[in-house]
């Protein structure tokens, strides 16, 4: 209950804050590519039930197929995204925006939204696409499924995308084990300069 009323009243507060911000990377995102500033994808949450989790959108709009001609023609690429779950030179990203948006994680405020509606909390593991579940450890997702998804974590205040999926193992499995509203609290605090340091954010 505490850790739920916190993700409440911390959610809520930071995102009305947000919401210039918010507003005017939506607008950066509409100029560059016209259409919809905002991007659902179905994310795996509490007890392995789906929940379409909410970003701003840095990719161009036909991402899905570019990256399937990429990874169907490019073995390095498609080694790179089975390890990483992500592309160190993407290239759906919109051109500027998307790379700023991703290095400074902008396109996370609307995930605010998604622990208001109780999909994630402030703090916990990463909701991984549902594709990327098959390639984790069982006994490992059993785990991560009994909590709610995090907005940040200690994966993310470790390195984010500099991280393998095994890196990604032992430190979701590291918070498992110690989670306490304390730890909770240390995660945030760090966020910001992880953030800021902009490490493994692209």
């Amino acid at each position: 209950m505490v850790r739920r009323s916190l993700d409440v009243l911390a959610a809520a507060v930071l995102l009305l804050l947000m919401l210039p911000l918010l507003g005017a990377a939506a607008a950066a995102v509409y100029l560059v590519d016209p259409g919809p500033v905002l991007y659902r994808q179905s994310r795996e949450g509490r007890g392995g039930r789906p929940f379409q989790l909410v970003k701003l959108r840095t990719m161009v709009q036909d991402a899905d197929q570019r990256l399937a001609r990429l990874l169907a023609t490019d073995a390095a690429s498609r080694s790179e995204y089975e390890r990483y779950f992500r592309l160190e030179h993407d290239p759906r990203l919109l051109p500027v925006v998307g790379g700023f948006l991703r290095r400074f994680s902008i396109d996370e405020i609307p995930q605010l939204w998604n622990v208001l509606r109780g999909d994630m909390s402030l703090v916990g593991p990463r909701p991984l696409a549902t594709d990327f579940v098959a390639a984790l450890n069982d006994s490992f997702l059993e785990q991560r499924r009994r909590i709610r998804p995090g907005l940040t974590g200690l994966w993310q205040v470790s390195g984010r995308s500099d991280l393998d999926k095994d890196a990604l193992e032992q430190f979701d499995g590291e918070y498992l084990a110690h989670r306490s509203v304390r730890l909770d609290l240390e995660i945030l605090a760090r966020t910001p300069a992880a953030v800021l340091r902009r490490e493994g954010a692209y």
